[in-house]
C-alpha cells in the first residue's frame, strides 16, 4: 500500500474574501475622509477651516405681527439661551467660523421658510415645519449684512461683523 503525502505548504495567495474585506475598509476610509474634508469647508470658502464654530440658532416663526426671525444663541458652546429677539442684529468678530442653525418653527401657518445672507453665500433650502438646516460660513468681511427670507420679505435681520 502506498501512502499519499499531504502537501503541507500553504498557498501564498490571499483569499478573495480578504481582498473584498480590505477593499470595503479602504472605501469606507476614503469616503469618511472625503466627508470630513468637505464638511470643514465653509460655504464661502475654498479650503477647510479647523476651528470651533460659534453656534447661532435662528428660528423662523409666526407672531401676531406676521413672519419673523427669532435668534437664540449658544455662543462658545455654552447652553444659556437668550430670550425672544425678533428680527435680531447678530454681532460676530471678524474671522469667526459660524455654524448657523436655521429652524422653521412656524406652527401657526405651516409655511415654508428660508434664510439668505448673500454676502457670505449662505442660502438655505425651503424648510417645512420643524425642518432645520445648518450652514457653516466664515465671517471674513467687516460690516453690516442683511439676512432675509425670499418667501416672506418681512422676515429680516442684520449680521454685524466687528473688527
Amino acid at each position: 500500500m502506498v501512502k499519499k503525502q499531504k502537501n503541507k505548504t500553504k498557498s501564498k495567495f490571499i483569499s478573495r474574501g480578504t481582498i473584498i474585506g480590505i477593499a470595503i475598509i479602504v472605501a469606507a476610509a476614503v469616503a469618511g475622509g472625503y466627508y470630513l474634508m468637505t464638511s470643514t469647508i465653509p460655504v464661502n470658502g475654498s479650503s477647510p477651516v479647523f476651528a470651533t464654530p460659534s453656534n447661532i440658532y435662528i428660528k423662523a416663526i409666526h407672531t401676531d405681527q406676521g413672519y419673523a426671525f427669532d435668534e437664540q444663541s449658544t455662543r462658545s458652546g455654552k447652553k444659556t439661551i437668550s430670550g425672544v429677539n425678533i428680527d435680531p442684529s447678530i454681532h460676530i468678530a471678524k474671522g469667526t467660523l459660524v455654524s448657523l442653525h436655521v429652524i422653521n418653527e412656524d406652527k401657526d401657518t405651516g409655511s415654508d421658510q428660508d434664510l439668505n445672507i448673500d454676502a457670505f453665500n449662505v442660502h438655505t433650502k425651503h424648510l417645512r415645519y420643524f425642518e432645520a438646516q445648518t450652514i457653516n460660513f466664515l465671517a471674513d468681511k467687516e460690516g453690516s449684512y442683511s439676512y432675509y427670507s425670499t418667501i416672506h420679505p418681512e422676515m429680516k435681520g442684520t449680521i454685524v461683523v466687528d473688527p
